[in-house]
């Protein structure tokens, strides 16, 4: 059931390749990465998005920075610039600045600086899908209960945003514990939020739902409390960009919202996540995660496949309105049922999450 493809690859003369998700679901554009810099506009511009492909990129463009340092015989504080420029890509996914540390150690005092980074980054990448793989597996046991008690019918599951294999490389993370389901044999069925002002889950989680044979059905972000209301929610899965060490959970921007319509109508509310996206120096999500705010025009206009077949903007607002554009919001843990990782499920609270990841360090 994983994915036939990747959402990163390194091509046959060892340049990168990533999918433009900005395109997605109307059309299959590839985007080959020669230089960090353009990694870095990769990153920024969304075109791969989501914590772990952040990561992903970010650490394959530090080894395109060590290729370029060493075929144009800069001085090493070139690489000093790379890291710089990709650090300040997002400003919220901590996944960027641990595959940064990651590499910047692994490079410490290497004597083949390309070698080391090139290998470094695969290993990054590999990892990333074992560790979806075993969210999965973690997940599985969740959505199981669930179908215990409602024999014969369908597992009603609602996501927010895309937290699937392409915000990461292959499984995913809110969808690894689906496709795993679906493997399985169980009856899922998923809304999915088209989350405004992107709209990454009507473009992209309907997509790839699609390619895995996931029934879903796509609602508008203000309907999720009126489908609990009514019973027609089993589960609420979400990710994250970055999570606490006492369990607050900064998502897509509407997060907050599910979860607390989810508390209130009494629906296990869990967040998928890979450890990456821990950050164990933030105690305080509400006062300490930056919060990136995005220029006005994500909001000002949506983009679409015309009847004609261009995929161009739309304003749908008067000329001279202003919008704001936060990113994210953070779910405090009390509104959290649990964090479902590739070492478990863990509860979230300082106690829990030292004691199951208190040997990563900072990040």
């Amino acid at each position: 059931m994983a994915s036939p493809f990747r959402t990163i690859w390194p091509t046959a003369d060892r340049y990168v390749e990533v999918i433009d998700q900005r395109f997605l679901p109307h059309e299959w554009v590839v985007v080959q990465l020669h230089t960090f810099q353009e990694a870095e506009t990769a990153i920024k511009d969304m075109i791969v998005r989501g914590a772990p492909l952040i990561g992903a990129t970010a650490a394959y463009g530090i080894y395109l920075a060590a290729r370029t340092c060493i075929e144009e015989h800069h001085e090493r504080s070139f690489m000093d610039q790379a890291f710089e420029a990709l650090a300040n890509s997002r400003p919220t996914a901590v996944n960027l600045f641990w595959a940064l540390n990651r590499m910047k150690a692994r490079l410490e005092g290497a004597e083949n600086l390309v070698e080391t980074a090139w290998n470094e980054a695969q290993a990054i990448v590999e990892q990333d899908v074992e560790t979806c793989r075993n969210i999965g597996v973690h997940g599985l046991p969740i959505i199981e209960a669930l179908g215990a008690k409602k024999p014969g019918q369908r597992i009603n599951i609602l996501t927010h945003c895309n937290a699937g294999m392409l915000g990461c490389i292959e499984w995913g993370t809110v969808t690894s514990p689906i496709y795993q389901a679906k493997q399985k044999g169980l009856d899922v069925h998923v809304y999915v939020d088209e989350t405004r002002p992107r709209n990454q889950g009507a473009n992209l989680t309907a997509y790839e739902l699609t390619r895995h044979g996931i029934p879903h059905t796509l609602i508008v972000d203000n309907a999720g409390g009126h489908l609990m209301q009514h019973g027609m929610v089993d589960m609420v899965i979400v990710g994250t960009d970055r999570t606490t060490r006492h369990g607050d959970v900064a998502n897509k921007i509407g997060t907050y919202l599910k979860a607390l319509a989810a508390h209130d109508n009494k629906i296990p509310f869990y967040v998928a996540l890979p450890s990456t996206t821990l950050d164990l120096s933030v105690r305080d999500g509400l006062k300490e995660i930056p919060i990136e705010e995005r220029n006005q025009d994500e909001v000002r206009y949506v983009i679409g496949k015309s009847a004609a077949g261009a995929i161009e903007p739309v304003l749908i607002c008067p000329e001279t309105t202003q919008a704001v554009n936060h990113g994210f919001d953070v779910t405090p843990a009390r509104l959290v049922t649990g964090l479902i990782t590739e070492r478990g499920v863990c509860a979230p609270n300082e106690a829990a999450i030292m004691a199951m990841f208190g040997d990563l360090g900072l990040y």
